[in-house]
């Protein structure tokens, strides 16, 4: 159920490898929250939004080749340490693939910001979402195993974080 933030620079890819990198993305971010990327129903919620930068300047100068920022946010308790990091990682490559050799292969151009939204936070069709009702939806399971589910995450999420320095 990932919202993603995707900037691409105007004309930094071919329109087809753009496609098949958001398509892929999306399957990348529904993989690590634990989901099957072929699931109609997993899919439905999860959205892009394409945003084309015009100019992107590194240093208060236009950047040489082109930079990306990818900003996936999911409700709290889906993106525990290993996650993000594999998220990093593997979005990195799917953009570095899309460019089929275009540009030297930099990961250095490709930002991705893994964003938790507050259990409490996440609004959709008018009202607060909270991750039990999410999972819920998602996965057709009964409320109280989907509530366990979300109770576990999050609680194993806030537990991650507050071991942090």
């Amino acid at each position: 159920m990932p919202m993603l933030d995707v900037y691409i620079p105007d004309g930094a890819l071919q329109p087809d490898a753009e496609a098949e990198l958001l398509d892929r993305i999306t399957g990348i971010l529904i993989r690590h929250e634990g989901f099957d990327p072929t699931d109609p129903a997993v899919r439905s919620v999860s959205w892009v939004f394409l945003h084309r930068p015009a100019a992107v300047y590194v240093g208060g100068r236009p950047a040489d080749a082109p930079r990306y920022r990818v900003v996936p946010s999911v409700p709290e308790g889906q993106f525990a340490e290993k996650v993000r990091a594999a998220v990093v990682a593997d979005v990195t490559e799917a953009i570095l693939d899309a460019e089929g050799g275009t540009w030297p292969r930099d990961p250095g151009r490709v930002w991705v910001f893994p964003t938790e939204i507050p259990e409490g936070h996440w609004g959709s069709f008018g009202k607060i979402r909270p991750l039990a009702a999410i999972l819920a939806r998602i996965t057709g399971d009964d409320p109280d195993r989907a509530r366990a589910l979300a109770t576990q995450r999050i609680a194993a999420s806030r537990a991650e974080r507050a071991a942090l320095p």
